[in-house]
């Protein structure tokens, strides 16, 4: 705003500057208007009594020829003072007025600077969405829309390069990826849709499997005409990847599964463990939906809290962002189909897999401790769920330390390093890494 300040002192200064120069012109001019006039009205009555000054009679000539020189001077200056009285107004007005509108568009520049450092928060109508450009520490994201599959599918795009496919948990949306994908950018092509259902992407009564979930992506990168990316999924955003890379290997290069239990694969019980309860209860018909209704804040804080390590971790506008979209209609619902429709994933998954197995690289990244499960827990359970359900060729795990459910978020500079070395090296041996 300094510069707004700068230049309107600049312009004020010239229109004194110019304003004080005209004024004394104009005096100038104005004493010889007065000098004319009174000279003008002397030779008249000379001329009305021409007769009884025959002694003045040479004087009366040459003064009638300096009239007659003073009535166009006096003309002219005329002329010139109302001249430069117009120009001067609108040499001032169009300074002014060019002040006005650069004053208007470093507002503007200004107001579009300060919204663009921040990230915005997600509207619910899609279309609204379209095209529309944001920043996320200084890289460049855009929200689009796309037709897949049956369904409007949103998704958010920035980066260069090589492309990378974020597939998001539940109780999230694209969001999830917020504090890896600008750093993500500098190096790839970032995609991170909303999965089906979820997010502002439309709310179907079905298709919640893996083999469909995976389909509206496959069709989505298809569409933006890639044909070969890099994979990852986080929780329930695991499944469409294992699908997508199961269905496609020859479009995956390499394969980044994050904290979830495959289906099929029970884990051994621990003692003080109380168990992931709310798998169960959200595979109850119509139940949770009723039991949560007004009460989601609450609910989606409990999981976002109980599984963090470091609940701080995502912060209260992150739950706001989260929460927008759960509590809007249909929001729970299309989340809990997720869970409804682990069954068929399992049978699924145990198809694909007795077929062939995975043949590029995987990477299984797991949590270390989840509060609501009685803390710190031994293994992975993604890496052995993946191990244990013959699932992958080539597969690797790491640990994340000092994290809970949520990596993304609670180690972003751990999980954009994993990534980067993961994506930019060969990988050949099988290994478990705490």
């Amino acid at each position: 705003m300094i510069e707004n300040i700068d230049t309107i002192n600049i312009a004020s200064q010239i229109h004194r500057t110019y304003s004080t120069e005209s004024l004394q012109v104009n005096k100038r001019m104005q004493r010889y208007v007065i000098f004319s006039l009174i000279l003008n009205f002397f030779i008249i009555i000379l001329n009305v009594n021409n007769k009884n000054f025959k002694y003045f009679k040479n004087i009366y000539i040459n003064m009638k020829t300096f009239y007659n020189i003073s009535i166009y001077l006096s003309l002219v200056v005329i002329a010139i003072l109302v001249t430069n009285g117009i120009t001067t107004n609108l040499f001032t007005n169009n300074v002014f007025a060019q002040i006005q509108q650069n004053q208007m568009q470093l507002q503007q520049q200004g107001q579009s600077q300060q919204t663009n450092n921040q990230t915005p928060l997600i509207l619910h109508d899609p279309s609204s969405l379209q095209g529309s450009f944001f920043t996320m520490d200084n890289m460049a994201f855009s929200h689009q829309i796309a037709s897949v599959n049956g369904i409007q599918m949103h998704y958010v795009i920035g980066g260069h390069g090589d492309p990378i496919v974020l597939l998001h948990g539940w109780p999230q949306t694209w969001y999830a990826w917020h504090n890896v994908m600008p750093a993500l950018a500098k190096n790839y092509t970032v995609i991170a849709p909303d999965l089906r259902g979820l997010g502002d992407s439309s709310k179907p009564s079905s298709g919640y499997d893996a083999k469909t979930t995976a389909e509206d992506i496959y069709q989505l990168v298809s569409q933006l005409g890639f044909n070969k990316i890099f994979l990852v999924g986080h929780d329930i955003g695991a499944l469409p990847a294992y699908a997508y890379a199961a269905v496609h290997p020859n479009n995956v290069s390499k394969l980044v599964l994050m904290e979830l239990t495959f289906p099929g694969y029970t884990p051994p019980s621990i003692p003080g463990n109380p168990g992931r309860w709310w798998v169960a209860f959200h595979q109850v018909p119509d139940m949770p939906e009723t039991l949560v209704q007004g009460k989601e804040r609450e609910y989606l804080t409990y999981f976002f809290k109980g599984l963090a390590y470091n609940p701080f971790a995502i912060t209260q506008s992150d739950i706001d962002e989260f929460v927008s979209h759960y509590s809007a209609p249909g929001g729970m619902r299309a989340g809990f189909e997720y869970y409804k429709a682990l069954p068929q994933d399992a049978k699924e998954i145990k198809e694909l897999a007795s077929s062939s197995k995975l043949p590029m690289p995987v990477l299984a990244l797991s949590g270390d401790i989840y509060p609501i499960l009685g803390g710190d827990l031994p293994g992975s359970s993604t890496f052995n769920s993946i191990q244990n359900l013959s699932l992958a060729t080539n597969l690797h795990g790491i640990i994340v330390p000092l994290s809970g459910h949520w990596i993304p978020e609670e180690q972003p500079m751990f999980v954009t390093k994993q990534l980067n070395n993961f994506f930019g090296q060969n990988n050949t041996t099988t290994t478990n890494t705490k």
